[in-house]
Order: C-alpha cells, then sequence, then structure tokens
C-alpha cells in the first residue's frame, strides 16, 4: 500500500488538480465528431491549439477494437464499483473479507484453469490475457479506484497511462488490497503490478502488444467458526473478532506472473495483400503455496495421521511457455488468423514419500498445435467470432477448445446473441496431485480422463424496459470434483446444467427497478454440483441532477436472495470447493439488503453503501460457505477517479 501512496504522489505532480471543464461524456457527442476540437486555428501565430475530448481517451484489449472511456453514470456501475474485485459478482457471495473470495452459486467456465494451477477461490481478480487494457490517450491520464476494508485497511487501484508520441503508448497499474476481516485469523492481502505497453510504426504496418502481469492472492485461513449454534441464535453478536475459529495457524498464498509480447507484421501492400503475419510469445508461472506455524489439530486426530519428517508448509507450481506464429488474413468484412504453437508445460509440487501412494514431484511435457479465429461482419448487422484450438500430449492428454458467438440485429434495436462453445482439457492441475503433512489429504489423480464441457446458450435483448432474457446449457462429461474427502474424483455420468433468467428496469421519470432473476437446475448428478434454484437481485433507486447540473446522484435500495440449498464447503488447504460432509448444514434464504446513496461529480464517482442493514434489526443468520458467515452491516464506500491532464 505504500508503493501505492508513492505513485500517486509522484504522477499527482504531472497531473493537473481539475478535470477539464469542456470534455464531454461519451453518450453526449455526436457520432461524426472528430476526436479532437480545434479552438485556434494558428490565424494569430503559428501554433495551433487543440482542447482533447472524451473521445481522445480510449483503450482496447490486444488486436480489437478501441473504446471511449466510460464517465457516464449508469446503473450498473454500482453492482461493480462496490466490489473489491470492480466486477459484477452476480451469482456469487462472499465471505465475511474483501479479498478472500466467494461462493460460486452458479456454474461457470474458467478458460484460465486449462493446463494451470488456479487454486479456484483465487481466481476471482486473476487477470487473463485478454483482460489487459491498452491505451491510447492524448494527455497523460490517470485512475484511482478506492475501497473501504472490512475493520482494518483498504483497496486501492491506481492507474498512469500517457502516449510517448502518437504511437506509442504504456501503462503502469498497481492494486494493493489489505483488510483485517471481521472474524480472527481471516487478513487478506492481495496485490498487483502492471505493465503495459502498446506501439503502431507510422504507416500501420507493424503493431506490438506486449504486458508484465504480477498478482499476489494472500489470505489468512480459520477453517470458519467453531460454535455454528452460537453465531445462529445471535449470541456471538457482541464481538466476531473473539469467536472461535478452527485453525490460527494457517495460511494460503497464489502467485501469478507473466510476460508477454504479440507483435504483427504487414509485409506488402495491405490493400492488395492484405495478409499479415503475427508472433505471440508469453511465459506464465503460477505458484501456490500453502503455509503452517505447526500442525493444526483440526486436520488430524491421531499421530498416525501425520507424515513423519515432513514440512507442514507445501508449494505447488506450473509454468507455461507458449510460442506462436501465425498468417492473418483482414478486411473489412472478413478476418482469419491461423499459426501452429509450441508449448513447454511444467506441474510440480513437494515429493513425498508415502508406500500407500506415488506423488510425483514433478511433470512436464512440450505439446505442439494449431489455433485458428474467424471474424465476419456483414452489414452491421451480423457478427460471427469463432475460436479454435487443438494441441497433442501425452502426460496431459490432447486438447480441444473452441468459442463460437454470433450477433445479430433481425429488428433494429433488439439483438440475438447465440454461442456454442465445447472444450476437451485435462482436469486443472490442483486436482491432478497434492502433498501434505496431513496423511489425508496425499493424492495423485494418474488417471486422469479430459473434461468435456458442452455449452449452448444465447440471449435476446429487446427494446420494451431494456430487457434480457437468457438461457444456458452445460453437459460435462467426465466432470472432475473433489468429494467430501477432499479427494479429486470424475464422474462416470455426464453433469447435465440448465440456467433461464432475465434482466429488466422498469422507469418511471427519475425512478427505476432493476431486476435480474435466474432460475437454475442440475437436471443429473444433483449431488455432485448443489446449487440454489433461484438467484435473484432488485436495485429500486432514484437517479436526477443535481446542484444546477454540476453533479448526479443516485439513491436507492438493493435486495440480493438465492434459495436454500445444501452448499459445497470451503477447503483451505487446496483453496477449491468440496461436497458437503456429515456435519454440514444448508445455506441461503436469507436476504442480503444494501442502502446506498452514489454521486458523480465531473469525472469523480461517489459509492457509499450501508451493507447487510438487515442485522440492524436482526442478528446476522447469513452464510457464504457452511461456517462461514457472510460479513454484518458495514459502512462501504468506493471512489472512482478519472483524472484527464
Amino acid at each position: 500500500m505504500k508503493f501505492a501512496f508513492l505513485l500517486i504522489l509522484f504522477f499527482g505532480s504531472f497531473l493537473q488538480a481539475q478535470v477539464i471543464v469542456n470534455k464531454t461524456d461519451s453518450n453526449k457527442l455526436e457520432k461524426k465528431l472528430s476526436d479532437t476540437l480545434v479552438i485556434d486555428s494558428g490565424t494569430k501565430d503559428s501554433l495551433k491549439i487543440f482542447k482533447p475530448t472524451i473521445q481522445d481517451y480510449q483503450y482496447q484489449t490486444q488486436f480489437s477494437e478501441k473504446k471511449v472511456f466510460d464517465t457516464v453514470m449508469t446503473f450498473d456501475k454500482t453492482y461493480i464499483f462496490s466490489q473489491y474485485n470492480n466486477r459484477d459478482n452476480f451469482g456469487r457471495v462472499q465471505f465475511a473479507n474483501i479479498g478472500a473470495g466467494f461462493n460460486p452459486l452458479s456454474y461457470e467456465v474458467n478458460a484460465e484453469q486449462n493446463l494451470s494451477l488456479l487454486p479456484s477461490n483465487k481466481s476471482y481478480v486473476i487477470m487473463g490475457m485478454n483482460d489487459i487494457r491498452y491505451y491510447d490517450v492524448k494527455t497523460p491520464t490517470a485512475s484511482f479506484i478506492y475501497h473501504t476494508a472490512m475493520r482494518n485497511g483498504a483497496a486501492l487501484q491506481s492507474t498512469y497511462t500517457q502516449n510517448i508520441g502518437k504511437r506509442f503508448n504504456f501503462a503502469l497499474e498497481y492494486m494493493g488490497l489489505r483488510s483485517e476481516g471481521m472474524y480472527r485469523n481471516s487478513l487478506a492481502a492481495n496485490n498487483s503490478t502492471l505493465f503495459s505497453g502498446h506501439y503502431t510504426s507510422k504507416n500501420r504496418n507493424y503493431e506490438l502488444f506486449t504486458h508484465f502481469l504480477h498478482q499476489n492472492v494472500n489470505n489468512a485461513e480459520n477453517g470458519g467458526i467453531v460454535d455454528d449454534a452460537l453465531f445462529q441464535s445471535g449470541n456471538s453478536e457482541s464481538n466476531k473478532q473473539n469467536a472461535q475459529v478452527n485453525l490460527s495457524l494457517s495460511s494460503s498464498q497464489f502467485s501469478y506472473r507473466r510476460y508477454y509480447l504479440s507483435h504483427q507484421l504487414t509485409p506488402f501492400n495491405s490493400e492488395k495483400f492484405p495478409f499479415r503475419i503475427r508472433h505471440t510469445i508469453f511465459n506464465q508461472g503460477n505458484k501456490y503455496y500453502y503455509f503452517q506455524d505447526g500442525l493444526e489439530n483440526y486436520w488430524y486426530t491421531t499421530a498416525s495421521q501425520i507424515v513423519t519428517g515432513f514440512s507442514p508448509s507445501t508449494r505447488k507450481y506450473s509454468n507455461n511457455l507458449s510460442n506462436t506464429v501465425s498468417l492473418v488474413l483482414d478486411n473489412e468484412k472478413f478476418k482469419l488468423d491461423a499459426g501452429v504453437r509450441y508449448q513447454m508445460l511444467k506441474f510440480g509440487l513437494n515429493e513425498i514419500n508415502l508406500s500407500s501412494i506415488n506423488v510425483p514431484g514433478e511433470l512436464k511435457e512440450n505439446r505442439l498445435g494449431a489455433v485458428g479465429n474467424l471474424q465476419v461482419k456483414l452489414f452491421d448487422k451480423f457478427q460471427l467470432n469463432s475460436f479454435l484450438e487443438f494441441s497433442n500430449g501425452n502426460q496431459f492428454g490432447n486438447y480441444l477448445k473452441t468459442t463460437n458467438n454470433v450477433k445479430f440485429e433481425p429488428i433494429k434495436d433488439y439483438f440475438v446473441n447465440a454461442k456454442v462453445n465445447f472444450q476437451s482439457v485435462y482436469p486443472s492441475f490442483n486436482y491432478l496431485a497434492n502433498s501434505s503433512v496431513y496423511r489425508d489429504f496425499n493424492y495423485y489423480l494418474d488417471d486422469a480422463k479430459n473434461q468435456a464441457i458442452t455449452e449452448v446458450g444465447g440471449s435476446i435483448n429487446l427494446k420494451w424496459f431494456k430487457t434480457e432474457v437468457f438461457a444456458n446449457y452445460f453437459r460435462i462429461d467426465n466432470y472432475t470434483y473433489f468429494d467430501a474427502a477432499a479427494l479429486p474424483r470424475q464422474s462416470d455420468n455426464p453433469l447435465n446444467i440448465s440456467q433461464i433468467g432475465g434482466d429488466a428496469t422498469f422507469s418511471y421519470r427519475k425512478f427505476h427497478l432493476n431486476t435480474r432473476v435466474q432460475f437454475q437446475s442440475a437436471l443429473t448428478n444433483k449431488d455432485l454440483l448443489p446449487m440454489p434454484s433461484f438467484i435473484g437481485r432488485a436495485n429500486f433507486f432514484f437517479q436526477s441532477k443535481a446542484f444546477k447540473n454540476a453533479a448526479e446522484i443516485q439513491a436507492g435500495l438493493k435486495v440480493y436472495y438465492f434459495s436454500k440449498f445444501a452448499s459445497r464447503e470451503y477447503f483451505p488447504i487446496l483453496s477449491e470447493y468440496i461436497l458437503p460432509s456429515a456435519d454440514s448444514f444448508s445455506i441461503g434464504g436469507q436476504p442480503i439488503a444494501d442502502l446506498y446513496i452514489n454521486m458523480k461529480v465531473k469525472k469523480m464517482f461517489f459509492f457509499i453503501e450501508g451493507q447487510q442493514i438487515g442485522t440492524l434489526i436482526s442478528y446476522n443468520k447469513a452464510y457464504a460457505f457452511p461456517h462461514y458467515p457472510v460479513y454484518d452491516f458495514r459502512l462501504n464506500i468506493g471512489i472512482v477517479w478519472y483524472l484527464f491532464n
């Protein structure tokens, strides 16, 4: 955090304290407006004076279309900038501390777990290659996103970006989070450092994207509260910090580091020969540690359950060195790239000698494969995006992934989105092996099969009430999960999941009601993935200009609810979710209500929430996981500030 505040002071010396008043929000600009306004053509002297507009401040992900900085106050931002990871976490419920992860109430596919080590509960702040933003700004630009923590601490994300000349941009981003939490031994300390650069040659025949990313997700692990009856009766309300917890000497840490470079060259005249040569290389290393200052009695009952002479603390790691060369055919309506990819994969962990099981110290292989992308745009009404990747391997099996998304507009202002996705991939490396001083938690899934996931779904966006109706269907063959003993298993029969729901906003003058609902069910093998049958939220709010149009305010009430169900449990040693044990119990059926007032002044947003206001009336009975309560009432403050110099 000290480094974050030094960044603020350093970059603040280059920035003016006031935002240029004449910059205009992107939704108020005419489409034909040029990117910069000339306010003095130089008739008095040879110097031209430019006044930037919001259109001069843009970002993109690699090789995608540029987008303008979003400085408009819309209702969806209250779902994003009130969360420590700055994402809409619908379909999740949070621990009693920010930075500690979530219980995923709804099934979702996380491609970052493919052929890598990424514990599920460490994945909620991880930035993949396609999440990195590259900027193009006319003047030095900074942004700050601040969140209050639970008890002591704070979370701050700061970004500074600047163009050097017209063709090169660099950006530096730092995020620091430290939050004590409401219960003992629940400290969260997350941080990330990101450097990115984007360069385009003068004739636009050469383009380069590069970044370096280092993220840490560190959490003290308390194993949940000891006396759930005391919590459910409300007798623990006086002092949460004195409530007994199951673990006092344990913590987990995940480290994620990536060096990335992707560049492309157009060797000939692009109008006559519209093709490019693209080269992408990256090295990504993941490390997961489970630290113990000593043995925890919670994990064993007899001395025979301990592996003598083995370290209480353990480490796992994975590494992926990938090199890809592609040929890109590109024109306005049709884009195709296809290439060859070579990978060097490693997965390793602490070696352990056991007579009952042989846990390998390291698994590695070299892989050769192919990748391809297809984009089609027709008449501004139809858009197709397809991706295909295949690679061959002996140690980690063959890999096949394809995503296909179609968007079209059959009637003006009515949009249809459809998707057909499939992947057949080895289980995430956290399922493959584990070594532990506790004998019961050593395993090696040596006969693992590819987990095949088929996803079919789509959505319809209607003009009426800004409505979206969506439906998804998943079929998972060889579904991989952790049983109640925290051992990996693969199902013999497929797991089928259906999801259907919708989102709508109803407005009357300055009053609005936004609702989102999702009904879901595991059609087969329900016991392998417990989930609530219903998830819903409602946001009733008032929005208006204020203070002679110098500010804009939102004020309202948000309610989040999921039905009661027999949830999976959180397992700290692996940072994964396991099937419920014999002493588990159902959670849910408890609404979580937040009262808030948000304000925008120029390019600064204030998000102020009283979260879990129901606990001011009655004691808290809500859980994120069995033995892990949801947070009590707290004042949550978020500040988002854009500085365009």
